[in-house]
Parts: structure tokens; C-alpha cells; sequence
């Protein structure tokens, strides 16, 4: 197959050219930036318009759009209308190049967010009953923020007519991978300095999946023709972070982990130039769709996913 992939020069992108180039797979990447990677044919856009690279989509199988603004900085103004500007407008770019094709891709799998789920603790969001975000009682203002570009997001995808390319979105937690700078390795960096314990209190729900079950629910959904829409993209178990922490610290052979009360979480995210929310907010999601049209993971579970993730670490 003929894939492209819009925004495919981050941590998620590589791992799908990994995966689909060991398929055997052609890969075109769109990127801000001229790199060179190999065995992937790179294209320059300014993730705004349609140009030259628009001609790539015609006779394209497949457009996995990953554009957009990393969500890891501090969540101020010109960040948040950056996060938008960059989703939306990219959407729309890759949305009207697949629109005016003559032999339009089969399939346009768009990035989406976990995000867009309200914070609780109380039951897991699925695509059927549950709850999007917004406006929660006692949510910060930056929560809400977040939640109102993932909306906005998937509403620009949507309205786009594409009447021969079925659409998915896909509303992913975290891709655990054990790239450099991925977040299992800023996690994992963390856990050796003693530094992964409770934060908060530890009630929030954390959900995530592993990178071999990300690429292979990609696949997935390129095959199945019979699933469009949103699908949650991530481990059918998510689980407190208390208890996220305790594998994480277990998978490196590492006794302790200091606890950091939320004030301190806001402290040390300042310091990192991130936010709070990607750690404090309550992400308790379940991939119902994917479960009920027959896809089995290959980790479930997050303490031997961290194990194999650590190992991978270890021997590179």
C-alpha cells in the first residue's frame, strides 16, 4: 500500500513507519521540517495549505494524519491557540487535498485524543456511553481549554465531505514506545531517580497502550471497512496511577518512589515547561469498538508491557 503520513516526524509517527515499513509498505511523510529517514520519501508543507504535496494524495491508499502541536508545554495562550491553529488547519489542508482527488485514499485515519473524555473516577469512557469533557465542576480553565481544541478537532474532520474515503478518528491515550524522548522514556527517567510515586493522590486513571498494539490497531482499522467514526485507541485496562507507578517502578528494579502532592506536581511541571493536566486529569478510557469487532491485544496489561518497554531500553 501507498501510505501517507501528515505529521509523521514525532515519537507516534515513527512508530508507524517502523511498523509499516516492515509490512512492506510505501511511506510519504509530511513534514514542517526537511529530514532525511530511510526507506520514507519526505515531503515539506507548512501544515496550513494545500501545495505540491497535495498531488501525493491522488493514488494514495491511506493518509494517517498526526498533525499538530505537541500538547507537551505549558498550556498558556499562544500555546493553546498554536494547538488549535495547528490541528484544525492541518485537518482542513489534508481534509481538501483528499476532497479534490481524483483516486482518493480508501481510508483517512485522523489523530484524535483521549483527551476528550471528562475526568472521573468513577466509570470508563467508551465511544457508546461516555461522557466528553468540558465544563466539569472544579476542572481548571486549561483542562477545559484542552478538551475544547479536541472537540474542535474532530468537528473539522467531520465536516469535511469525503464520500469515497471513510474516516476514523482515532481518540489515543499515551503510545508507550522506548524511543528517546518518548513519554516511557521521560517516564522511565523519572522512576530511576526516585522520582515515580503517587502524584496527587493517586486516583487518577491513567490509559495508554503499547506501541506494537498502536501500530497493530492502525492496521486494523485500515482493514476493517466496515468501522468509520471514533474509536478509542489504547489498553482495555487502565488503571490508577498509584497503581501505574508501583509496574512502572517494578519493570526497573526500583525499591521507592517519592511522592509529589499536587502543588508539587504543579511546581515540577512548571519547571519542565509542561503541564499538570497530562498527569493530575483522570483518563479512565476502554477501546470498546476495537474489542467488539475482534481485536485482540498484545499487551493488556500494563506491568508486562513496562517490563518489555524497559527491556527494549536496556539492550539499546
Amino acid at each position: 500500500m501507498k501510505i501517507l503520513i501528515p505529521g509523521g516526524s514525532g515519537h507516534v509517527g515513527a512508530v508507524l513507519i517502523r511498523h509499516f515499513l516492515a509490512q512492506g509498505h510505501e511511506v510519504t511523510v509530511l513534514s514542517r521540517h526537511s529530514f532525511e529517514l530511510p526507506g520514507v520519501a519526505v515531503l515539506t508543507w507548512d501544515g496550513e495549505t494545500v501545495g505540491d504535496w497535495a498531488s501525493t494524495v491522488d493514488g494514495t491508499d491511506v493518509v494517517v494524519n498526526l498533525a499538530g502541536r505537541s500538547v507537551n508545554c505549558r498550556y498558556h495562550q499562544a500555546n493553546l491557540d498554536s494547538m488549535m491553529n495547528s490541528r484544525v488547519r492541518s485537518v482542513r489542508a489534508v481534509g481538501q487535498a483528499i476532497a479534490a482527488a481524483k483516486n482518493p485514499p480508501r481510508v483517512w485515519l485522523q489523530a484524535s485524543t483521549a483527551t476528550i473524555y471528562a475526568h472521573r473516577y468513577d466509570a470508563p469512557n467508551d465511544e457508546a456511553i461516555g461522557i466528553l469533557g468540558g465544563d466539569e465542576p472544579g476542572a481548571p480553565r486549561t483542562w477545559n481549554a484542552s478538551i475544547a481544541i479536541a472537540k474542535a478537532w474532530e468537528a473539522e474532520t467531520l465536516a469535511i465531505e469525503t464520500p469515497n474515503t471513510r474516516k476514523v478518528l482515532m481518540r489515543s491515550a499515551m503510545t508507550m514506545s522506548p524511543d528517546s524522548g518518548s513519554v516511557f522514556d521521560v517516564l522511565s527517567h523519572l522512576t530511576r531517580l526516585g522520582l515515580g510515586g503517587r502524584l496527587g493522590n493517586g486516583r487518577q486513571y491513567v490509559s495508554w497502550i503499547h506501541q506494537t498494539d498502536f501500530a497493530r490497531a492502525v492496521s486494523f482499522l485500515i482493514d476493517r471497512e466496515n468501522l468509520d467514526g471514533d474509536v478509542n485507541l489504547c489498553s482495555p485496562n487502565p488503571l490508577p496511577q498509584t497503581e501505574f507507578a508501583s509496574l512502572l517502578r517494578a519493570a526497573w528494579h526500583v525499591p521507592f518512589g517519592l511522592p509529589a502532592a499536587e502543588w508539587m506536581v504543579e511546581i515540577g511541571t512548571w519547571l519542565r515547561q509542561t503541564e499538570s493536566e497530562l498527569v493530575l486529569k483522570s483518563r479512565r478510557v476502554i477501546p470498546t469498538r476495537l474489542l467488539e469487532a475482534g481485536f485482540t491485544f498484545e499487551f493488556p496489561n500494563w506491568g508486562p508491557a513496562a517490563i518489555d518497554l524497559a527491556s527494549h531500553i536496556r539492550n539499546h
